[in-house]
């Protein structure tokens, strides 16, 4: 069983999660005999959190919680708030969990909080553009080992620029294999398209 933690924080970006969260919560595009997935949300505590979008959710479970091992996933979203005190916890989680193998995914402003951590000066990663994690990083060394994309993979880490979500889901559940590869391929065209031709290859692949 894979177990997807999603962090909440105040100011969260919803749209960066979006995609992501919906077809592994869904399933709906998965294989036969995809791994069982479940999709969390965790935080500092179980207080309502409200989204820039200004949604209000409430967290599954705390950062105490979450279960480190090589099978489990934490999606780092994007918000205003990174800097602040209270998400050094989910930081120092982060450097638990890649050390166990597992997985973790960050994009947007969750790039600067791994880059501050040390966490992306050894290991290929993408961000806001060059010189966007030098501007708020002063300790940040990675320069040679930025790639200048919309999500970028490395072993078990994914990170994803504030315009590469879509790249960025693509790269995780290519991670998890919970598509068969025609599907994800088909998917990914016809979201970054919109084009029909690419939605009923889409649907056709799921029920082969």
């Amino acid at each position: 069983m894979i177990i997807i933690y999603i962090y909440l924080l105040s100011t969260l970006a919803d749209w960066e999660i979006g995609q992501v969260s919906a077809e592994l919560n869904s399933r709906r595009f998965f294989k036969a005999d995809a791994p069982q997935v479940i999709v969390k949300t965790v935080s500092v505590s179980k207080e309502p959190v409200k989204t820039m979008g200004g949604l209000t959710i409430i967290p599954d479970c705390t950062i105490d919680e979450i279960e480190e091992n090589e099978r489990t996933v934490l999606l780092l979203p994007g918000a205003d708030t990174w800097a602040e005190v209270q998400n050094a916890k989910i930081i120092q989680k982060t450097v638990d969990l890649l050390s166990k193998g597992g997985t973790v995914c960050a994009i947007c402003g969750a790039t600067v909080a791994l880059a501050n951590a040390g966490l992306l000066n050894d290991r290929l990663h993408t961000s806001n553009g060059n010189g966007f994690l030098e501007m708020f990083c002063p300790a940040y060394k990675g320069q040679k080992f930025y790639i200048d994309q919309p999500a970028v993979r490395d072993r078990n880490l994914i990170t994803g620029s504030a315009t590469g979500s879509l790249m960025w889901a693509k790269l995780i559940i290519e991670k998890l294999g919970v598509f068969k590869p025609e599907t994800l391929e088909q998917w990914y065209a016809y979201f970054s398209t919109g084009k029909p031709e690419y939605f009923f290859a889409l649907m056709q692949s799921v029920q082969q």
